[in-house]
């Protein structure tokens, strides 16, 4: 049976404006180093370049998560959301309700990281 995909788009727009809302955020904090006068010179500015460099990190998996949500929106706009994107059966439930944005079946997920899933 496929699942429903309303009962997964509400999820997946409040998601995505989320996301748009972090990113926002964590470009704020990905500016260039500037060098804290009121600290101990070089400490303050490898604990700057420290969290400049988490900072890209987030933005990078916010901006991976941003397409894995925008995707399963196109994908339910296509109406071919809830099935595995190999195989073409449909996805558990239990797996669309832990990340609607999955886009294989436990099986084709498996074989794509033994490297046993390209066609």
């Amino acid at each position: 049976m496929t699942p429903d995909p309303r009962t997964y788009g509400e999820r997946l727009q409040a998601e995505l404006d989320a996301l748009i809302i972090d990113i926002a955020e964590s470009n704020d904090a990905g500016g260039s180093v500037e060098l804290d006068q009121t600290r101990v010179g070089r400490l303050s500015r490898m604990d700057a370049m420290q969290q400049q460099a988490m900072a890209k990190n987030t933005r990078e998996r916010y901006g991976i998560r941003r397409l894995q949500v925008e995707a399963a929106l196109a994908r339910i706009e296509a109406g071919t959301f809830g099935r595995c994107c190999l195989c073409r059966n449909p996805l558990d439930t239990e797996r669309l309700d832990s990340d609607p944005a999955v886009v294989f079946c436990a099986d084709c997920a498996e074989a794509r990281e033994q490297g046993r899933g390209q066609r």
